[in-house]
């Protein structure tokens, strides 16, 4: 039986130098899959069980999709976004909450100031408050509220894990991972989020991530439209500047980051990587996830090169350059 994630499912993956001293390590856990399904990596023990935290997210917008969201384009990138809350991102949750006739006091994800700096202080300039729509997670609210009421379910309860909702949202995990939920708990936006094993995880995503939106069977053409969306949209997943964004720009690379060191990546050929710090800091996440995509051939070294450039890798002294963020191998 999976156990609980802990320091003896991990092993180092990336080091923080500076000067040429390393001062710091991350361990933690990951898995790679190859294009067909098969185990190509094991890092850790993939086996223990973790929370998803926003990596379930795109499991639980297709769960709205299937059950009737009217949502295409921008609209459904938002729907698995972690974004910065830029007035753009919320513009788009707004527009949401008016197809569900619903308002931003209806969003059950609590108030919060926009990830990105440039909107809080314009915001801070002008007086404003925090505010749920411009928390990372409203999106993914927003378009459960929409799918309540196109289902014609109740909207106050929607975070209920015994919602009708919620409940479909736990029968996809299970369905895609191939496995039980272990426990549910409250995310840190209100919705129930469900621990599954690292390596079910992968399991999910890659199915997520390398569905069609031509084939023959509706949950995969749901599958393929919600991933369409964002590689067409990719500012809506995140934000300017984000590590997702900036890996969905560059490389087509599938990437959905969450709390607590969690990150999940589909490359174009469907090989998949889930990791987990033991930590639970995100800093070293998309080095290391793009780093095994390298290194199972489905990524370019030098187009993963210039991608990691573009990272907030580097580690600074009195405002200068003095290290990096590495993968450990």
């Amino acid at each position: 039986m999976p156990q609980t994630f802990s320091v003896t499912s991990a092993v180092e993956l990336a080091t923080v130098e500076r000067g040429g001293f390393i001062e710091s390590r991350h361990a933690g856990a990951a898995i790679v899959l190859d294009a067909d399904g098969t185990v190509a990596k094991e890092l850790g023990d993939p086996s223990a069980l973790i929370f998803p935290r926003s990596t379930l997210k795109p499991i639980q917008a297709l769960a709205c999709l299937t059950a009737g969201a009217p949502l295409e384009g921008v609209q459904l990138g938002l729907s698995t976004a972690s974004h910065s809350g830029t007035d753009a991102h919320v513009a788009v949750v707004r527009s949401i909450l008016e197809a569900a006739g619903v308002g931003e006091d209806d969003l059950g994800c609590p108030p919060d100031w926009p990830g990105d700096r440039a909107t809080r202080d314009e915001m801070v300039r002008e007086h404003y408050s925090a505010a749920r729509v411009r928390m990372n997670c409203s999106g993914k609210h927003a378009t459960m509220l929409l799918t309540c009421v196109t289902a014609g379910w109740d909207t106050a309860t929607y975070l209920d894990p015994a919602h009708p909702l919620q409940v479909q949202i736990r029968e996809l995990t299970e369905r895609l991972s191939g496995e039980r939920v272990a426990a549910t708990a409250a995310d840190g936006c209100g919705a129930p989020v469900h621990a599954i094993s690292l390596a079910g995880l992968a399991k999910a995503i890659q199915r997520i991530g390398t569905s069609s939106t031509s084939s023959p069977f509706a949950l995969h053409r749901s599958a393929g439209q919600l991933v369409q969306a964002v590689r067409d949209n990719p500012w809506t997943i995140a934000g300017p500047g984000r590590d997702d964004t900036v890996i969905m720009e560059r490389l087509g690379v599938f990437s959905k980051v969450g709390a607590e060191g969690v990150h999940i990546m589909v490359a174009p050929n469907g090989t998949t990587v889930a990791l987990k710090t033991l930590d639970g800091s995100s800093r070293a996440s998309a080095a290391v996830a793009l780093r095994l995509l390298e290194l199972a051939g489905a990524l370019d070294p030098a187009a993963v090169a210039e991608t990691t450039a573009k990272l907030p890798l580097t580690v600074y002294g009195g405002g200068q350059d003095v290290g990096r963020i590495r993968p450990a191998f």
